[in-house]
């Protein structure tokens, strides 16, 4: 056989690769087009009102928010990854995992438990007013926590561990030697850890702070508890109330401009990050022993975020729990929800897991600068929040509604109706596209650990490229599989803005049971549900802590 014959099926099998990554990338960046063909089906007078009395008060509100949340993570995280990084205090080992816990506590769970627990009648101004011998709100009370305010407070207090994570591996890994110069030259603590330290960790800081506010614009629920007209509860607002799907995308796009703004500032930070990347070589971080009450401050500056941030919250969820069931047990209705839940969180890590191991492969079979940059464009639904996804996947899913009934009904003669819409097919889809660049990157991971020789020794045994990735890649891979598959099931547990827009009729899941009790004042009526997110949520937390052990 000729070298030119020999090679034919291995070209044929890595165009084959390709070409389904191109289809993977294709439907991930569709709901995005669709969204700005539909945005413009809106008429000019419409997107003039939007622009004279909408647009205006929630850019303004968004902005402030991003701004006093990205304060909060910025110093937050930064400040209690060094402490855990860099020195050593009673409790340190704890806190190194514990402040990841907030991870677990979904934004709107926070701001539903805390618009309860510091309610004027609530548990924690009723024991500050029996503490101070007032006997009624009227005569004391606390600033409202529905307020610009209090919602920077609570995302800063659920967010920050983003940044907590990448700072704190940058200053295990940078040059221990680099601070003890700093110290030899007269350098205290202080001056070490804003000389040296905090210029290091700049693009650690920089991305961590971009995939916080990002989350922080993906939010709905906390920021319409807690009073707060961001953008995304205008276009949730617009959309619903006033029936204005066009009006809705057009505020969308607005999103969509903020939010890339926030991933060209997250890839910066990355390129930035290279230079502290040979750190590695050099003596690791000693830490300093804190002793006093230098010890008790870090101590403190530790415990102020987790006991805010998840263990407050986590207490009061168990309580309000604990007494629902003991009231009325365990409602049917809520095991429903959690059946709903698990099987579409399910269908979702399943179908991305699939995926991603399409486009992963097509990069590990036919590498190049297409497939690159189809890899690359999979990955962007991860940086769009879950109201945009929605607002563009509607248009796309009710033209496949209406082609499938047409052809129904020429063929059969019976129109099934909004098919995809109503068996939840577009709120998967969505799910899937959000989170796909999870998968994907979990599973490049994993195979970045698989040498090429592997490939060579298969390929010499008669393996085609196909048998090869799914007889050598994939088992191998299987860890990187499997944590990535937790993560995307919570993440799907966990998210309310595509939920509450794109789910069928009559169809609650936890967090938009969650979501609808607390839109309603009865707090306690989804505290089982709440707490059942949690639970959920720590999961990952307890896989990252694992890692950072090892």
């Amino acid at each position: 056989m000729t070298p030119e014959l020999a090679q034919r099926p291995r070209v044929r099998a890595g165009v084959g690769w390709q070409a389904a990554a191109l289809a993977v990338a294709a439907l991930v960046l569709l709901p995005v087009l669709a969204l700005g063909l539909f945005a413009l089906q809106g008429s000019p007078g419409l997107w003039a009102h939007l622009v004279s009395n909408v647009l205006p008060v929630a850019a303004r509100q968004t902005v402030i928010l991003l701004v006093g949340v990205g304060i909060i993570v910025a110093t937050l995280g930064t400040a209690t990854a060094w402490l855990v990084a860099a020195c050593d205090f009673p409790g340190r080992r704890f806190f190194g995992w514990a402040l990841l816990l907030p991870l677990a506590v979904p934004t709107y769970i926070v701001a539903y438990a805390y618009l309860d627990l510091l309610h004027p009648v609530g548990p924690v101004q009723g024991a500050i007013r029996g503490w101070l011998g007032y006997s009624s709100p009227r005569e004391f009370r606390l600033p409202d926590i529905r307020s610009m305010p209090g919602c920077i407070l609570l995302l800063g207090l659920v967010l920050y561990p983003y940044v907590y994570l990448p700072v704190r591996a940058l200053f295990a890994m940078q040059a221990g030697n680099l601070l003890d110069a700093g110290r030899t030259l007269g350098a205290g603590p202080v001056a070490t850890f804003l000389r040296v330290a905090i210029p290091l960790a700049r693009p650690a800081v920089a991305i961590g702070t971009a995939l916080a506010l990002m989350e922080a614009m993906n939010d709905i629920g906390a920021a319409e508890f807690l009073g707060v007209r961001t953008l995304t509860v205008s276009v949730y607002s617009t959309w619903i109330n006033r029936s204005d799907l066009p009006g809705a995308a057009q505020i969308a796009l607005a999103m969509l401009a903020i939010t890339m703004a926030l991933v060209m500032l997250e890839r910066r930070g990355r390129r930035r990050q290279r230079y502290a990347a040979g750190a590695q070589r050099s003596q690791p971080l000693r830490r300093t022993r804190l002793r006093g009450w230098r010890a008790l401050g870090a101590m403190l500056v530790c415990a102020l975020p987790v006991t805010f941030g998840f263990a407050a919250p986590a207490w009061y969820l168990a309580g309000a729990a604990w007494a629902r069931y003991r009231f009325a047990g365990l409602s049917p209705r809520i095991l429903e929800e959690a059946g709903n839940t698990a099987f579409f969180a399910g269908l979702a890590t399943l179908a991305a897991l699939l995926l991603g191991l399409v486009v992963t492969g097509a990069a590990r079979m036919r590498p190049g600068t297409l497939t690159r940059t189809m890899v690359r464009l999979s990955t962007l639904g991860y940086a769009v929040p879950g109201t945009i996804l929605a607002i563009g996947l509607l248009p796309v899913i009710a033209l496949a509604d209406r082609q499938i009934a047409a052809v129904s009904q020429a063929l059969l003669g019976v129109g099934p109706g909004l098919l995809l819409l109503g068996s939840g097919a577009a709120l998967i889809y969505a799910y899937v596209a959000r989170f796909l660049a999870i998968a994907s990157g979990g599973i490049e991971a994993g195979l970045s650990r698989v040498p090429r020789s592997l490939d060579h020794v298969a390929r010499t045994l008669g393996r085609s490229p196909g048998q090869v990735f799914r007889e050598v890649h994939v088992p191998i891979s299987r860890p990187a599989l499997a944590a990535s598959g937790l993560l995307i099931f919570v993440d799907c547990v966990k998210e309310l803005p595509a939920t509450l827009l794109l789910r069928p009729l009559n169809f609650e899941t936890l967090s938009t049971h969650l979501y609808g009790e607390a839109a309603r004042g009865t707090y306690e009526d989804a505290a089982i549900a709440a707490l059942i997110i949690v639970l959920i949520g720590i999961l990952p937390v307890i896989v990252l802590a694992r890692t950072i052990r090892r």
